[in-house]
């Protein structure tokens, strides 16, 4: 009986043991790897988050002008970047509404920025980059413009550890895909817009 009972505690400490490694190899990975990102039902593993992005046109959760919408001039704001980190080979810009009536409604997507990029201007594409196909089925900016009701704009800014080989015509999608597996950094900013 004392051996029964000597195997049994022995087998549950061997257990906790193999349990308590096990979660332990399972952390470090999660740590090593940095928070995922959800980019509609793509996962995007983030391993640094020292990037910011921002606009002189609004603030974070702010009102995008109208000059930046279909309402207006339809024009892309200007965007500051700062932090990027050492290594970067490229930047992915993405812009979308998750409010939209169909589901995230793509905006603007642009890729192979150059990585010491500092602003993208006010109606411009930073040069030797690729714009890609919006939701509407064009090609380049497309600025809010709701159906109805207040929605939110995320202008996502991705540091990249190559460049990608998309052609133009490349959907969201796809860039996500292609991006995945070398996203280093991410930033993001929020602006609303209602008509």
């Amino acid at each position: 009986m004392k051996k029964l009972l000597l195997a049994v505690l022995l087998i549950g400490v061997l257990v906790g043991v193999a349990v308590g490694v096990w979660r332990g190899r399972v952390g470090l990975k999660g740590s090593d790897e940095g928070i995922a990102h959800q980019e509609g039902k793509t996962s995007i593993s983030i391993k640094s988050n020292t990037m910011e992005i921002s606009s002189v046109a609004f603030t974070k959760d702010g009102t995008v002008p109208v000059k930046y919408t279909c309402d207006g001039d339809n024009i892309n704001p200007p965007l500051a970047i700062s932090g990027v980190p050492e290594g970067s080979q490229s930047l992915v810009l993405i812009v979308d509404d998750p409010d939209a009536p169909t589901g995230t409604w793509t905006h603007w997507t642009v890729w192979n920025i150059k990585p010491d990029t500092k602003e993208i201007k006010e109606n411009s594409v930073p040069e030797g980059s690729v714009q890609g196909t919006t939701s509407d089925g064009s090609v380049g900016y497309h600025g809010p413009c709701p159906p109805s009701g207040a929605h939110r704009y995320f202008f996502k800014l991705y540091a990249l550890d190559s460049e990608l080989n998309l052609d133009k015509s490349a959907k969201v999608d796809q860039l996500v895909s292609a991006m995945n597996p070398h996203v280093i950094s991410q930033a993001e900013l929020m602006g609303k817009y209602s008509r």
